[in-house]
């Protein structure tokens, strides 16, 4: 037991051995030669995070490691919720965090933590093997080595499997126990599964933290080469010059509704300049950054310090400019989680913009820089892997089309079945409330398929998600109240021959086939004309 356990019940070498085991045996349990994964994800997730505490049982006496770990728990109900890349990786980085917070002393900035999560992972590439040379420095026995220790194990598994036959032949439970279980087959794929698997967790169990650290680049106390005082003060003239003649131009044309020159649309005017305008405000971040650091000269002088003040309060203007172009191409388009990513990023630059002048006005460090802008981008992080964002995009979408009364475009009905489950609820709606008899037709095919495909994911509990089982239910909310057509368990013949909007398709033969001719319809043969009759007399002869 003590080579399991150290000190306050905390996992020694061998612990942590079996605890990588475990998960290995876990994850190939869960993921191994399946179609799709589920909250099962999540599940894996929060037995890693469980048994890492364990293993670093400092973590208990650290509270921001402490804190750590239990948003790392919230990051796996996420996962739970909707396993996806972005979730996985906040997760991993919160777990790493908390497992490196008790060996380091205050928290620094967020580039040297950067170096180390990067520094854990890179270590952890070569598994547990590197520490075997290491099991006499290690928790157990003295003089631990590998020939011992298999001398050790060979009587009690040649005895166990001795007793185990012995009883299995005489007690017909233990025997028909032992024939319905199966081994995992192993073949090349299974052991490059686990050794991935084993390096992951690993990197986690036995973390190995980075000393030397490249810092960030100290504060300037005068001007890069090249620049002068006068040299900014004229560059911030010109630069609010013209940012306020491309401000004026917004507002006259975006904000207060005024007519475009012609032949321009206002859908064509905010597509050209959505990302210049973010790329113009980020270098206006840049020089901000770079011209007036805090301490420099130029940042201590009044006028330059007012001038930067309007220009960033103008750039602040240009990107809330910059997302109404992308608001106003959203409403005569439509909504995708593309360009909700990019609203979301433009929020960021404003922030980011704030953040740098609120630094040269406070004299604030670089540290103090890097740390807020990864707080405010780590929470928007955290937003979007939390919300739907296809589903958002579909409820929009439906709401505002043409079809549904909206001011929006024409319902793309092909791109919300690439959404899968999301559109399920918004399209049973838009199915239950229109009175077009067509259109519902192909609603109804579209929807029908989405739910059925919705149900077999969540009958497979790999595949089951807390978010798909959410999204049937209130499908089949809305199916039982208006009560719509289950389409889906009719025969596939009812659902061919339809293209992906629902519409009836024309099925055209494939490339190189042959299309064989009918022969013409024969002519019915010509009737003979018919007898010529004598003419009936107008009179009837009288009789004799």
């Amino acid at each position: 037991m003590r080579a399991v356990l150290g000190r306050g019940a905390r996992l020694t070498f061998w612990g942590k051995v079996a605890a990588a085991v475990a998960l290995v045996a876990l994850a190939d349990f869960l993921f191994f030669d399946t179609t799709g994964a589920g909250a099962t994800v999540g599940g894996f997730a929060l037995a890693w995070l469980v048994l890492t505490v364990a293993a670093h049982r400092e973590i208990w006496r650290d509270r921001r490691a402490l804190l750590v770990a239990l948003a790392a728990a919230g990051l796996a109900a996420v996962l739970i919720d909707h396993p996806d890349l972005l979730g996985w990786i906040l997760f991993c980085a919160a777990l790493g965090a908390a497992v490196l917070l008790p060996r380091t002393g205050r928290f620094d900035d967020v580039w040297r933590w950067t170096q180390r999560l990067a520094w854990l992972g890179l270590k952890g590439l070569g598994g547990p093997l590197p520490e075997l040379r290491r099991l006499n420095k290690v928790g157990g026995p003295p003089k631990l080595h590998m020939p011992r220790l298999l001398a050790s194990l060979a009587l009690p598994i040649a005895g166990g499997a001795v007793f185990l036959a012995l009883f299995a032949s005489a007690n017909p439970v233990i025997s028909e126990a032992l024939g319905g279980f199966q081994w995992p087959e192993l073949n090349a794929v299974r052991g490059v599964f686990w050794l991935v698997v084993l390096v992951v967790v690993w990197s986690v169990l036995r973390p190995r933290r980075r000393r030397k650290l490249i810092a960030l680049p100290a504060e300037a106390d005068r001007e890069p080469p090249g620049v002068t005082p006068a040299s900014v003060l004229l560059s911030l003239i010109v630069f609010n010059a013209l940012s306020a003649l491309q401000n004026g131009l917004d507002a006259a044309y975006l904000w207060s509704g005024a007519g475009l020159p012609d032949g321009v649309t206002l859908a064509e005017y905010a597509r050209r300049g959505a990302y210049p305008l973010i790329a113009t405000a980020l270098l206006a971040g840049v020089f901000v950054l770079v011209a007036l650091s805090p301490g420099s000269e130029t940042a201590r002088r009044p006028g330059v310090r007012r001038l930067v003040v309007v220009w960033v309060v103008q750039n602040l203007f240009l990107v809330a400019s910059t997302m109404l172009r992308i608001l106003d191409y959203i409403e005569a388009y439509s909504l995708t989680p593309l360009r909700i990513a990019a609203l979301a990023w433009m929020g960021l630059v404003a922030v980011g913009l704030a953040l740098i002048c609120w630094r040269m006005l406070r004299a604030k460090s670089t540290a103090w820089l890097v740390n807020a802008n990864a707080v405010s981008a780590g929470l928007v992080l955290v937003a979007v892997s939390v919300v739907d964002l296809n589903g958002a995009s579909a409820a929009w979408n439906v709401r505002h089309a043409k079809e549904a009364g909206g001011r929006g475009a024409a319902l793309d009905v092909c791109y919300l079945r690439r959404m899968d489950g999301s559109a399920v609820v918004p399209l049973a709606r838009l199915e239950a409330q229109t009175s077009d008899p067509t259109f519902q037709d192909r609603l109804s095919h579209v929807r029908a398929q989405l739910q059925h495909e919705l149900a077999l994911r969540q009958s497979d509990w790999r595949r089951w998600t807390w978010r798909g089982a959410r999204q049937l239910a209130a499908a089949r909310a809305v199916q039982g109240r208006w009560k719509l057509p289950d389409l889906a368990a009719l025969p596939n013949e009812a659902q061919q021959g339809r293209a992906c909007d629902g519409s009836l398709a024309v099925l055209l033969p494939a490339p190189g086939t042959t299309v064989p001719i009918p022969p013409p319809t024969p002519e019915p043969p010509s009737l003979p004309p018919p007898a010529r009759s004598e003419p009936v007399p107008l009179t009837t002869p009288a009789q004799p």
